[in-house]
Parts: structure tokens; C-alpha cells; sequence
């Protein structure tokens, strides 16, 4: 909770928590249990996201993004109009397919195709809208609760978003691949007569100043994510902040690895915040 409660005395608008129920990558040269994809500790999303809300007083509040393989509509919608009161009107909600196999098998659910997943956020998501404004009481203090879809895929996870999200979240893409779907939802709201600039655009992107301890932060995984990783000099991190903001991201969020320390946020917000805004 403390790098919750520093984010927000630093300065930063939105903190959100994941929805995985293991780690997602092993650690580099890893003990033999870590060696196994799914062993360590992580927390339940629900849980955390209500403590989020508890923990802080200004910012909004996300998970990017629940999985909607693990809950029904009706308890993502029930639980996050709750939330939304704890935090007074400072919920968001983030909607995703899932892509951890080895997540499902591991607590016990099927592991759809991808087809059959992205069949079901769409379905859900249309689901919580409706249980959100219509249904759900006491109903969520804010008048229109907002939906983020995650997801990058051009043929069925973008056209939901352009037609039913009010934001959209690219994790850890490189500058070339936000571009091209950023591109692809425009084209797409604009396809079914939506206004773009009413869909807000998020980007989660890694940060570790030290290139050296980017193994240990992101895993084996780590030079494959580098070009989506703030590393580096402070120049260096600006710049490709700003690169992201100028190819249309409207938000960006900070995707932290652990072991993360408050320093390295409280250095983003002095050094980078205030230079790219």
C-alpha cells in the first residue's frame, strides 16, 4: 500500500491493480520452484482493487484488466459498483479475454480459443454496461462507470472497444504496434458513426531506470518487452514518453515488475511528469 499512497502523493491520477491469480513470467536463473510458470505469490484482484480504493482519496481506481473467463458479469458489475462507492466515485473498470493457459489449468477453469474468448468479453461487456446503468443497486455513483477493454487484437477485441468501451488500454506494445492499432480503433469507431476522441486512450508501459536490473524486473521476457520499457537516462524516458503521447496515447500507465522501489516513482514524477505534460 505504500506505493499506493506515494503514487498519489507524487502526483499520478490512476493506480490500477491486475487480475492474474499467479505471477505471470518466472524470474531469470530462477530457484527450481520459480523455474515452474505459475508458482509465487499474487494476489486476488477484487481484493486488492478494494483495498486500492480504501488506500487512497484522489485517484481512479482500475483493474487492467479482470479477466472475464473467471467471474459472471453480475459479480464483476456488483463488485465494482461496490468499489466505486468505497472510493467515492473513483472506479474504473477494465475488461480483458485472458491468455494464461497455464493460469487456467492450474485453478481449474477451460481454457477457451481465442475466438471463444474474445466471443465472451464481448458479450460481457455489453452485459456490465447494461447491469451497470440499468440494474446494479445501489447503483455506482458515478453516472456512467467507465468500461476499458485491454487487448490489442484488430479483428474482434478493437471493434468491441470502438463500439462498446469508453477507453482502451495497449499493454507493453511497441511504438510501432500502438500505432498501428491505435490507427485500426479510430478507423473502427469511426466505421460505426462514434466520435474517436470519445474512446480515451491508454498505454501501460514498463519502467526501471537501471537497464541493468531489467532481467531481474521482467524476467526472460525482458529483451523481447525492452523496446516498451522506460529505461535508461531521465532524457532517455522522456523522450519515449512523449514518442507514445505523440502517436495518441492519451494516458500513460506505468506496468512496475518487483522488485520496484517508491525512489523510482517519486524520480519519474519530478523528472518526467512535469517535462512531457
Amino acid at each position: 500500500m505504500s506505493l499506493w499512497t506515494t503514487a498519489e502523493a507524487q502526483g499520478f491520477d490512476w493506480i490500477s491493480v491486475w487480475d492474474h491469480f499467479v505471477p505471470v513470467t518466472p524470474l531469470v536463473a530462477p530457484t527450481p520452484d520459480e523455474a515452474t510458470p505459475g508458482n509465487g505469490d499474487n494476489h486476488e484482484a477484487v481484493a486488492m482493487h478494494t483495498a486500492l480504493a480504501l488506500a487512497t482519496s484522489r485517484v481512479r481506481v482500475g483493474c487492467l484488466v479482470y479477466n472475464v473467463s473467471y467471474r459472471p458479469p453480475a459479480v464483476i458489475a456488483k463488485s465494482v459498483a461496490t468499489i466505486d462507492h468505497l472510493s467515492q466515485g473513483r472506479a474504473v473498470v477494465g475488461l480483458g479475454a485472458g491468455y494464461l493457459e497455464h493460469e487456467y489449468r492450474k485453478f481449474g477453469f477451460d481454457f477457451p480459443t481465442a475466438a471463444d474468448r474474445s466471443t465472451l468479453l464481448a458479450s460481457s461487456a455489453r452485459e456490465i454496461r447494461r447491469l451497470l446503468d440499468e440494474v446494479v443497486r445501489p447503483a455506482p455513483i458515478q453516472a456512467r462507470l467507465p468500461i476499458f477493454i485491454g487487448g490489442g487484437g484488430e479483428r474482434r477485441t478493437i471493434p468491441t472497444t470502438a463500439v462498446i468501451a469508453d477507453g482502451w488500454n495497449l499493454a507493453m506494445p511497441t511504438l510501432t504496434d500502438f500505432s498501428r492499432k491505435n490507427a485500426a480503433l479510430t478507423r473502427h469507431a469511426e466505421a460505426v458513426g462514434r466520435d474517436p476522441a470519445t474512446i480515451e486512450r491508454t498505454v501501460s508501459l514498463g519502467l526501471c531506470f537501471d537497464e541493468e536490473s531489467l532481467p531481474v524486473r521482467f524476467g526472460d521476457r525482458w529483451e523481447t518487452l525492452r523496446p516498451a520499457i522506460l529505461s535508461g537516462s531521465t532524457q532517455q524516458v522522456v523522450d519515449k514518453v512523449a514518442a507514445y503521447v505523440a502517436a495518441g496515447a492519451d494516458t500513460i500507465i506505468l506496468s512496475l515488475r518487483h522488485p520496484y522501489s517508491t525512489e523510482e516513482i517519486e524520480r519519474f514524477a519530478h523528472e518526467v511528469i512535469g517535462v512531457v505534460s
